[in-house]
């Protein structure tokens, strides 16, 4: 069978469109569900107590610890223990107890089963050091939703207290073998309530996300070849987009979701091209001959980034979206690859070669500043948040295959590891729209 991995690859090491490793590695089955584990410690987080909601345990979710454990996750809040308070969003709460606390700020709510099933979720955010009401909301939703409802609170408390969107209500895709199967989930930002959207004896790769977060494009190789399809999240449907002769392979959408840029072997060695999200003849954007591969957009959609070996190893490059100039943009280390752009356009993560071990590195784009900020020696495919304040990425820990998440200066980590479960090739979806 053809593989999609271009030549200078570590076959043990798998990457965004690379299958070698993939298929080699014995997998056990992900379960649908994650421990989430919060480690380190960061310079500026903010203290905030989140009393358990009034009757939560009539929940088969319990909604204050999910919120507590997305607000620790962003590394921008610790946790202050709430002892016994017993509180709801009516509750008018003595401020001057919760600053003894050391805390600056304060949740309360409530969770109530209604009759037809559904429960009605309710909170209030308050800031302790300026003993003010900062509002609340009510949810009401069937029992499928009080996840997704516990990310919303935590999204208006992040923005609340931060001035920033939060991302807890956006969701992650990523892939798993197991059983001779292959698997693709779409699941929440914390690795929890996991779905499955596709499912193949043969390897699907490199899922990537549309802007609306409607579609996901992935390549799949039931044809016994890589072919890219594009599939509907909500309807499970999916269409074929590129099924030239050779490999098609490493989909990423424009900004506008118009067009994606791919690689493809169809004239030769590999090669970027850009094709409509419609289908259709494919126009190529490189002209090299070399192996260029990994295509990623700017935000503006002005630029690609993208790893060729032009210069003898991989590194990142950078051209205009619509061909010509090539610049290249990493210089440390002689092995960078799996770029991937923050959505604000400050940085650039990647995966480098160092010693012999796979490291997460980030680089400030405007500086060339770059930063090494995992003590992981086998990380792949980072994806940024759609906020840009964290990147999800692959890892080993234990001896086991995880995703994690971490803040850009590498001090607050969390590991969403499955019970016997191995997990690769995450892609973190955009802001619903």
């Amino acid at each position: 069978m053809k593989s999609a991995s271009p030549v200078w690859f570590s076959p043990g090491v798998r990457r965004r469109g690379i299958v070698a490793a993939l298929m080699a590695t014995p997998v056990l089955p992900a379960l649908a569900q994650f421990r989430v584990e919060v480690s380190g410690v960061g310079l500026t987080q903010m203290p905030i107590a989140l009393v358990p909601f009034r009757d939560e345990g009539s929940s088969p979710q319990k909604i204050s610890a999910i919120i507590r454990a997305d607000l620790e996750r962003s590394g921008r809040f610790r946790g202050v223990d709430p002892g016994s308070e017993v509180m709801d969003e009516t509750t008018r709460p003595d401020m001057s107890g919760w600053r003894q606390r050391s805390a600056d700020s304060l949740v309360g709510g409530s969770v109530t089963r209604l009759s037809d099933g559904r429960f009605d979720v309710r909170f209030r955010l308050w800031d302790v050091v300026r003993n003010q009401d900062l509002g609340g909301l009510g949810y009401v939703v069937p029992q499928a939703d009080l996840r997704l409802a516990a990310h919303k609170i935590a999204d208006y408390i992040y923005e609340k207290l931060t001035g920033e969107k939060g991302v807890f209500s956006t969701r992650l895709s990523y892939v798993t073998k197991g059983g001779g199967r292959y698997t693709l989930w779409v699941a929440d930002s914390d690795g929890e309530n996991a779905q499955a959207a596709l499912g193949s004896p043969e390897p699907i790769i490199s899922p990537a996300w549309s802007p609306s977060g409607t579609q996901l494009a992935y390549v799949s190789f039931e044809s016994r070849k890589p072919v890219i399809y594009l599939h509907d999240v909500a309807t499970g449907r999916r269409r074929l987009l590129a099924n030239f002769r050779g490999s098609n392979s490493a989909p990423t959408w424009s900004p506008d979701g118009r067009n994606l840029a791919v690689t493809l072997s169809r004239d030769g060695g590999s090669q970027l091209y850009l094709i409509s999200a419609s289908g259709g003849e494919p126009r190529r954007l490189t002209q090299s001959q070399s192996i260029d591969t990994e295509p990623v957009f700017s935000p503006d959609g002005s630029s690609i980034y993208f790893v060729s070996d032009r210069g003898g190893a991989p590194q990142i490059y950078r051209m205009s979206s619509s061909g010509g100039e090539v610049q290249r943009v990493t210089f440390n280390g002689n092995y960078n690859v799996s770029p991937s752009i923050s959505p604000d356009g400050r940085w650039l993560a990647y995966v480098s070669r160092i010693g012999g071990a796979f490291k997460l590195q980030v680089m400030e784009l405007a500086s060339g500043n770059v930063a090494s900020i995992t003590d992981s020696s086998e990380d792949e495919n980072p994806s940024f948040a759609p906020n840009s304040k964290l990147i999800v990425y692959a890892t080993r820990q234990g001896g086991r295959e995880a995703l994690m998440t971490t803040t850009l200066d590498g001090k607050i980590k969390a590991a969403l590891a499955g019970k016997g479960g191995e997990l690769r090739e995450p892609s973190w979806g955009p802001f619903q729209r």
